[in-house]
């Protein structure tokens, strides 16, 4: 008689297969697995073998569903050190405020002089920008500019930036924010820009110019936020 133990039903090995593939890697976290069509296909079983295989991942929040899109690989949470360096999407749904996001620029760049300075890194080294629009309850609210090198998170093309926010990314590659200067003041933008926010090109905007340190104190993001200074009020707490 063989040693063998009975054979997993499909959709276990299935499960413990997805497992395996997103603790080695081979899934990066922030990316869609395959779709259930593809995984089906793929794994010689039906649809239905699929969703089961995938329903306890979900509820242990090592996928997330998004209708529509797919299912998204969800790194290890870290926890901020500073709460005043919540993203927007954060920031808006604890203000009871509908977040979304819209990726308009997602680009590499050569760093230069001057943000070659700011990172620490060569002139030839690449940075990725992200330029997007960010709306509450459907309206503009800012628009961001934002830099960081690119070896910070690698396959950037497999991250979805509407799926997660860009801290969640961090997190999820052992980045962990910690510090940040920014600085505040008036500026107009160009008609273009503008017209993006839902603005005239002669509306002032609050100009937030941010530079962001991680645990070992190195600069891993620069932001420009330009932000509609009728939808926007800021609260400062001075402390003796």
């Amino acid at each position: 008689m063989g040693t063998d133990g009975p054979a997993l039903p499909r959709y276990l090995e299935l499960r413990r297969w997805l497992r395996r593939q997103i603790e080695e890697g081979a899934f990066q976290p922030g990316s869609t697995i395959p779709s259930l069509n593809e995984l089906a296909a793929e794994r010689g079983v039906n649809r239905l073998t699929v969703l089961k295989a995938l329903e306890p991942l979900v509820g242990e929040g090592v996928l997330k569903p998004v209708v529509g899109r797919g299912f998204f690989v969800v790194g290890e949470a870290v926890a901020r050190e500073l709460e005043t360096l919540d993203g927007f999407t954060r920031t808006m749904t604890e203000r009871h405020a509908r977040p979304s996001v819209k990726v308009l620029t997602k680009a590499l760049r050569s760093a230069g002089p001057k943000h070659a300075a700011t990172f620490g890194i060569a002139e030839d080294d690449d940075l990725v920008l992200i330029k997007r629009l960010c709306l509450a309850g459907g309206e503009p609210f800012s628009l961001e500019e934002i830099l960081f090198p690119a070896n910070l998170l690698p396959d950037l093309d497999a991250l979805d930036l509407q799926v997660f926010s860009l801290y969640e990314l961090f997190s999820f590659y052992g980045v962990t924010l910690s510090q940040a200067w920014q600085t505040v003041e008036l500026t107009r933008l160009d008609q273009k820009d503008a017209r993006t926010l839902g603005i005239t090109a002669d509306t002032a905007v609050l100009l937030f110019q941010c530079t962001s340190r991680d645990a070992d104190d190195r600069v891993v993001e620069f932001t420009r936020t330009y932000t509609r200074s009728d939808r926007a009020n800021f609260v400062i707490h001075f402390r003796r």
